[in-house]
């Protein structure tokens, strides 16, 4: 390959990761991890794993944490 063809496929490449990041900023995906838990991706860095019990506890208790951040607002900070 040439030079001019090996910068046309990195800039290439280039404007397809970026547009894969796009794609999946913004978006969050859930999937069963190795393990056995429920996984949730694109709220962080990282994935929120745990397994259905927790998850199960967690949103019975919606309620209970809404109410705490609305409660904690000011002490609260937000990520934007």
């Amino acid at each position: 390959m040439s030079d001019d063809d090996l910068r046309a496929e990195l800039e290439r490449l280039k404007s397809e990761n970026e547009a894969l990041k796009k794609a999946q900023s913004g978006t969050a995906r859930i999937k069963v991890s190795d393990k056995g838990g429920v996984s949730v991706y694109g709220l962080g860095r990282f994935p929120v794993t745990l397994y259905k019990e927790q998850w199960l506890k967690l949103l019975a208790m919606g309620d209970e944490i809404r109410s705490f951040i609305s409660a904690n607002e000011q002490h609260l900070k937000s990520k934007e």
